[in-house]
């Protein structure tokens, strides 16, 4: 069955398959066209399994391991290599027969030796990448402030779990869809290869709100941050408005190619900023004044609790849980790091690693400063330390870093919004142009205008985030990745014998199609699929929950605390 046919009406395509005997269409592919309509589920599914049988990703020749349960889940392990080596002969064997098809112009040859020099990262690399993009506790200790240490743990292990989980899943979809001649890029073409060019816009529109959300989060955490270096001598809103402004100037940089060295730089200075608050929260009082403007938390005895606090309301307790999703965000770039991988089989190696990694980071950082400030915790927790010299210290490694993640996330953001939405489904030129370059020019201050528009409206960091992981995050970590799997699964499952790509006329045979097809792909792993869908249900409602608490939230933090829009107050206080 088709990846697309879900979402597009059969009758709209061009294809050349063959249903029940009867010969289709000739399908008329475009050149280097990455979605293309024509190209069917079989045929990405069949060039994979060519790319996955190929030396350069074959297990270690010293590698003896008997198969085990989990081979089942594991697509193309070590004995799948000899059945995918007679699909090579066969695709060695093409003589040309084809006539003037575009698609047989390179030699598959050519499509592995284009496509492998641009994939030279190992699973160690992979992890310092995960590390780097999902790495950052600052908001932990008020995750425990809002749920006790017992709940705060076991939900942070559960989601760090459930993440992991997630990422499993898009990893073994992008094994069995990406190909040399057929690479993978994004998210969004995963959901398009398995549902849709309506699924992979909505990925894509979910990952430009996002990253224009993470670009309001660090104008609101820089202008707090620069309101307490200043001691509240500058209007909040107006530092607000200076960051956006350095952004949007910034932000005129197409290129990130020189960049990576700051990224690099950057999670050092972040791990400097966090070993600086712990030591420093161990030796000083909390800062009650942020404490009271940011939590309500008057001056008094600290308190800790082993369960939820009798003081937080239950919509405060799941926007301290949608800090977890915050904290595990990263699955939207997944597939982009899988893209770069010599051998894409590693990718799980990085991922546990880097996960536990940053679960125990989580779990030390959390403890250690919630144990000091208890409900004077505050988000991020570098802004909740008293002495002035280290908030400022801290404060200015924290606009460093802030500087190189809105550089970075702006850049991205806009090139999704550009690339996915304005080019492909309004039709502007491409940014190789002269035009796309001058229109860059116009839409990176629009960009930054409305990111802050967003942060003066909203300058409340932990609902704003929570917001955001419920919105965006979440769906990309927890909902997208089963319910993705499920159209895979069903597509997969579903090929029959005699059924599947043809290589030799470039056809795509199916024996039938329609529900029936559809109920029979998802019988073939019943128990896992049913395990897929209650846990893209529990998402879904997770995601709607805290929606609705952050929005609460939020209401209560405008009536309760000091924050409102565009005003000149600190929401931590000078």
């Amino acid at each position: 069955m088709a990846g697309n046919e879900s979402l597009q009406a059969d009758d709209n395509r061009d294809r050349k398959t063959t249903t029940n005997g009867v010969e289709g269409g000739v399908r008329r592919r475009s050149a280097g066209r990455l979605h293309d309509p024509n190209v069917t589920f079989e045929e990405y599914y069949y060039y994979s399994q060519l790319s996955r049988a190929h030396p350069s990703e074959a297990p270690d020749a010293s590698s003896t391991a008997a198969p085990n349960r989990l081979s089942k889940y594991v697509p193309f392990r070590k004995g799948t290599v000899a059945v995918e080596n007679s699909a090579i002969r066969d695709e060695k064997d093409l003589d040309g027969s084809l006539g003037d098809e575009t698609w047989h112009e390179v030699s598959q040859e050519e499509y592995v030796q284009a496509s492998r020099a641009l994939r030279t990262a190992t699973w160690g690399a992979v992890f310092y990448l995960i590390t780097t993009d999902i790495l950052g506790p600052y908001s932990t200790a008020w995750a425990f402030s809002q749920m006790g240490y017992g709940p705060a743990a076991v939900l942070y292990f559960i989601f760090a779990c459930f993440a992991a989980y997630g990422g499993f899943l898009l990893w073994r979809m992008f094994l069995q869809l990406d190909s040399d001649r057929y690479p993978l890029r994004s998210f969004g073409d995963i959901a398009y290869r398995v549902a849709g060019k309506v699924a992979r816009h909505t990925m894509n529109v979910f990952q430009s709100v996002q990253l224009l959300f993470n670009v309001g989060i660090i104008i609101i955490q820089n202008g707090q941050g620069l309101s307490q270096i200043s001691k509240g001598s500058v209007c909040f809103i107006v530092l607000c408005f200076v960051w956006a402004i350095a952004g949007a100037i910034i932000g005129q940089i197409r290129t990130l190619q020189r960049l990576g060295w700051l990224a690099h730089f950057a999670i050092w200075i972040n791990v400097l900023t966090l070993i600086i608050t712990t030591a420093v929260v161990f030796h000083s009082d909390p800062n009650y004044d942020a404490a009271l403007a940011n939590n309500n938390a008057p001056k008094g005895a600290k308190v800790t609790t082993a369960g939820p606090p009798a003081g937080v309301a239950f919509e405060g307790q799941v926007v301290g849980l949608m800090q977890a999703v915050y904290s595990y965000g990263g699955a939207m770039l997944f597939v982009e790091f899988m893209a770069e991988m010599k051998r894409p089989y590693d990718f799980w190696k990085g991922m546990v690693a880097a996960q536990t990694f940053i679960f125990a980071c989580y779990m030390i950082f959390g403890f250690l400063i919630y144990s000091q400030q208890g409900q004077f915790a505050i988000n991020p927790n570098y802004q909740g330390v008293s002495p002035y010299a280290w908030q400022t210290a801290v404060n200015s490694l924290a606009l460093v870093t802030a500087l190189i993640a809105a550089l970075l996330y702006g850049n991205i953001g806009i090139k999704v919004l550009y690339s996915n939405v304005l080019m492909d489904m309004l039709g502007f030129p491409s940014l190789a142009q002269n035009s796309g370059k001058l229109l860059w020019v116009a839409i990176v201050p629009i960009y930054w205008a409305i990111a802050f528009v967003v942060a003066a409206a909203i300058p409340s960091v932990s609902n704003l985030s929570g917001l955001i992981a419920a919105a965006c995050i979440l769906q990309f970590s927890y909902t997208f990745p089963p319910f993705l799997m499920l159209f895979h699964n069903a597509q997969r499952d579903a090929i029959q014998e005699g059924e599947g790509f043809e290589v030799s006329t470039g056809r795509t045979i199916r024996h039938d199609r329609g529900m029936a097809r559809w109920m029979r792909g998802l019988r073939k792993n019943a128990a896992l699929n049913a395990f897929n869908l209650f846990f893209f249900l529990g998402s879904l409602a997770t995601a709607v929950l805290g929606i609705y608490s952050a929005v609460v939230g939020l209401i209560n933090a405008y009536a309760e605390t000091a924050v409102s829009g565009f005003s000149c107050t600190n929401p931590v206080g000078a």
